[in-house]
């Protein structure tokens, strides 16, 4: 799909959001950190002798942009996302989340009591995660130029000494494991945002993450790869470890939960809830010899009691996710094309 204006799809995270990426953003602003195609870039910064790990430390930094329509839905809002969505990303390289600053553009006649929520939601986020907001910025646009409100966030998070997580990292016979079901998040949005219901409510899943990843990684240092499957969903992020690492990934279908509400509303609406964003979940490749640690580690955590073994990573064919599926068959999982549910993040 070749096209010279910008589309919704170019936003979903799949296939054409990477094409983007590598045909405009990483030839311009090349370099070692950024051509890992991580979460999260992890930076060498020297420190003084005596202070923090002595001879030196690693900083993960991402940034984040946050558009997601309605503002509010079941579950969060878009200060809740902005501040999970950003400690997220930043606990996939197996950083403990530090210091965040966010941006907000508001738009002219935004309630001030719709900002006072967001920002209670933020603060409520912050405080579990156990991050501190440091710095900021505002800006208002006419009305009609911002859907209420946009928020820009990034943070910078400590990688301890050991600790090496990269979608890159996956090694055949690794397990792949996955810490619930996938899917509430972008079906939260969309039934708030078109009115739908299906039967039982359906929430979103955002959370943040940063101490289930530090319960994991207390459990095994060694952990492969992390990733929290935002958008273009399962699929696409086990396409793009399969890719990073030069494996293969076979998942079963039998193995991966999903919501009945959200089965409900995916098999009414036409979408396979493999493609469909996630807030509060990851995916991680871990030594099988450390499996069933990492899993013990994750069934006491707050977000990980429903973690189970999906799949593991094979050697051939290179590149692909293969889905064991119900009936014995078995199938390639494509990454996300185009846009299925446009502005949920």
């Amino acid at each position: 799909m070749k096209s010279d204006r910008i589309m919704l799809a170019h936003g979903s995270g799949g296939q054409l959001s990477e094409e983007l990426v590598r045909s405009i953003f990483a030839p311009a602003f090349a370099n070692p950190a950024l051509a890992k195609m991580d979460d999260s870039a992890v930076l060498n910064f020297p420190l003084p002798a005596g202070e923090g790990q002595g001879e030196g430390s690693r900083l993960a930094i991402t940034t984040d942009c946050h558009v997601v329509k309605p503002l509010f839905f079941e579950g969060g809002d878009i200060g809740r996302l902005a501040v999970c969505g950003t400690v997220n990303d930043v606990a996939m390289a197996g950083a403990t989340p530090l210091y965040m600053t966010a941006g907000f553009i508001l738009e002219e006649g935004l309630p001030i009591d719709t900002l006072k929520r967001v920002v209670a939601s933020m603060k409520e986020a912050a405080e579990e995660a156990g991050i501190a907001i440091v710095a900021g910025d505002t800006k208002v646009v006419e009305q009609g130029g911002a859907d209420g409100m946009f928020i820009t966030t990034s943070a910078v998070g400590l990688v301890l000494d050991g600790v090496e997580v990269s979608g890159g990292n996956a090694r055949p016979g690794d397990v792949v494991l996955l810490s619930g079901s996938v899917g509430d998040h972008g079906i939260a949005v969309l039934s708030r945002r078109e009115g739908l219901e299906f039967g039982s409510p359906v929430a979103s899943d955002v959370a943040p993450l940063n101490h289930l990843v530090a319960a994991m990684l207390e459990a095994s240092p060694n952990l492969r790869c992390l990733r929290d499957p935002t958008r273009g969903g399962l699929a696409t992020t086990l396409n793009e470890f399969a890719s990073q690492s030069g494996v293969a990934i076979q998942v079963e279908e039998g193995l991966i939960p999903v919501q009945p509400a959200v089965q409900a509303a995916c098999d009414m609406l036409g979408f396979d809830p493999l493609y469909v964003a996630n807030e509060g979940k990851l995916v991680a490749v871990v030594p099988p010899e450390e499996a069933g640690r990492v899993l013990e580690a994750m069934h006491r955590t707050r977000y990980g009691e429903d973690a189970r073994t999906i799949g593991r990573v094979l050697e051939k064919p290179a590149g692909k996710v293969l889905m064991k599926t119900r009936i014995g068959g078995t199938r390639i999982v494509q990454r996300l094309m185009g846009e299925m549910l446009p502005r949920i993040c």
